[in-house]
């Protein structure tokens, strides 16, 4: 027993380590060789990944962006809802976030004042889902597994928030921020330049690739972020600045011509430049102004615009059909104007009855709004949506007095996106369910485009922080 515990006691040289270790990994491959799955490659994959985390936890970043545009994998849930791995990886790094803080005795929460109305926010979605169960109307049927639609709806907020807290709460803002913005710019511009390649470009991305890569937030986000660095960041090279250039040029060339026909998409782009234009170049605020006033009174500007979106034949096609949706919608939450039905709750209430639009009858209709706006009034009521008005306003204020301190350089690029992007994603939820995403609709799928945009949300509590410490 001595000789053995003189043996363990020994140091072990390096050449012995390595001996081990490759016998072991020897012996490994050829367990699980025979074993061999995609399965075990992703069990592989997250240990690995959550090892790399622990070391480095703002890599998880990093790792949602590529998640949620190149890993197209999805995830059953014993419902009509699907996960995948962004929405999936954003609760993880919180946790890890909040349990190393803990362990350390160093958990820092950064200050702002668009934490209370978020933290609100998620508590009046739990408090909407009570009530709505308590009062729920023994007439409308509704799944056994129901709670659990429910609950993912709520999920979709409290994931959001978390995607914005992580950002929010950055260590090294200054050093993080910055590589968040380039992986995104060369991930996602990388990609647009693939499918804007002639001879099945987009076939060949459009094999791993996921939803959120067709989706309005993604290409909204894409412009915001490529023109905040070319227009604010003069101290970019000659080369970045030409291929940001290129960027915004293909962006354009996608959103106003190739994919034209999603209003959505070269709305939230248009939205999203004319701020940041709005934001560089303050002489021309006025005559602009001057200009788009005058257009609109003489019938000019919005006549084009509507000719531009499709015309009657767009409006016959989907705009009526969506006032319809967003009536029905709005006749089943004024049940209970003030907490709304409960998440996701005005699914079952709306398709008790027919739905007669124009010539059709759809007698078991599956309604979505199709209008996040609308959407937020059902699931939370005024109580939810006012919270959320005033999230939206504080966090544009809070954005618009950074923008007066930051001018120039990364910061006053990134100042410049963020606000730019969150004045384009509150007009996009006027067209569809693009930001919070309704589990029905626009689903888990298309919230991996919505996640990027809270990210870059988040960082701009970051900044607010470099600002209190001059940097």
């Amino acid at each position: 027993m001595e000789r053995l515990t003189e043996l363990l006691s020994r140091p072990v040289s390096r050449r012995t380590l390595s001996v081990v270790v490759a016998l072991g990994v020897l012996f490994g491959a050829a367990v699980f060789g025979r074993l061999a799955s995609f399965h075990w490659l992703l069990v592989f994959i997250v240990g690995g990944g959550t090892l790399a985390l622990l070391k480095a936890p703002n890599l998880g970043l990093l790792a949602v962006v590529a998640a949620a545009l190149v890993v197209p994998l999805e995830f059953s849930t014993g419902t009509e809802v699907k996960l995948n791995l962004a929405t999936l990886l954003v609760p993880l790094l919180f946790a890890l976030w909040l349990l190393q803080g803990l362990r350390a005795r160093a958990l820092h929460w950064r200050s702002a004042p668009v934490n209370r109305p978020l933290t609100l926010f998620l508590l009046a979605g739990l408090l909407s889902l009570l009530i709505g169960n308590a009062t729920w109307d023994p007439a409308v049927p509704k799944s056994g597994n129901f709670l659990l639609v429910q609950l993912a709806q709520w999920a979709v907020f409290a994931i959001a928030a978390m995607a914005f807290w992580l950002t929010a709460n950055l260590r090294e803002p200054e050093v993080w921020l910055p590589r968040l913005t380039w992986v995104f710019l060369v991930l996602g511009g990388g990609l647009m330049l693939l499918w804007l390649l002639p001879g099945g470009g987009g076939r060949l991305i459009g094999r791993f690739v996921t939803f959120a890569f067709i989706r309005a937030p993604f290409w909204m986000l894409l412009a915001a972020v490529a023109g905040g660095q070319l227009l604010f960041n003069t101290a970019l090279p000659t080369f970045a600045r030409v291929a940001l250039g290129v960027l915004l040029v293909g962006v354009a060339s996608f959103a106003f011509f190739r994919f034209r026909g999603s209003s959505s998409t070269w709305v939230g782009v248009g939205v999203a430049l004319a701020v940041l234009g709005w934001l560089r170049w303050p002489k021309l605020r006025w005559p602009v102004l001057v200009l788009v006033v005058s257009l609109a009174a003489f019938g000019g500007l919005f006549s084009s615009v509507y000719e531009f979106a499709g015309g009657d034949e767009d409006w016959e096609r989907t705009g009526g059909s969506r006032l319809a949706l967003i009536e029905r919608v709005l006749s089943v939450a004024l049940r209970n104007p003030i907490t709304g039905l409960g998440p996701a709750s005005y699914r079952p209430y709306a398709g008790v009855e027919p739905l007669k639009y124009m010539d059709a009858l759809w007698l078991h209709p599956l309604i979505n709004s199709h209008n996040n706006w609308v959407d937020l009034f059902a699931h939370t009521g005024l109580l939810g949506l006012g919270i959320f008005v005033w999230f939206a306003v504080t966090l544009g204020l809070y954005g618009w007095q950074l923008s007066r301190r930051y001018r120039g350089g990364f910061l006053g690029g990134y100042v410049a996106t963020v606000l730019a992007a969150w004045v384009a994603s509150l007009v996009l939820m006027l067209f569809a369910d693009w930001i919070l995403p309704f589990v029905y609709n626009v689903g888990f799928s298309g919230f991996q485009a919505s996640l990027l945009v809270w990210l870059f949300l988040g960082g701009l509590v970051a900044v607010g922080e470099i600002d209190k410490q001059g940097g």
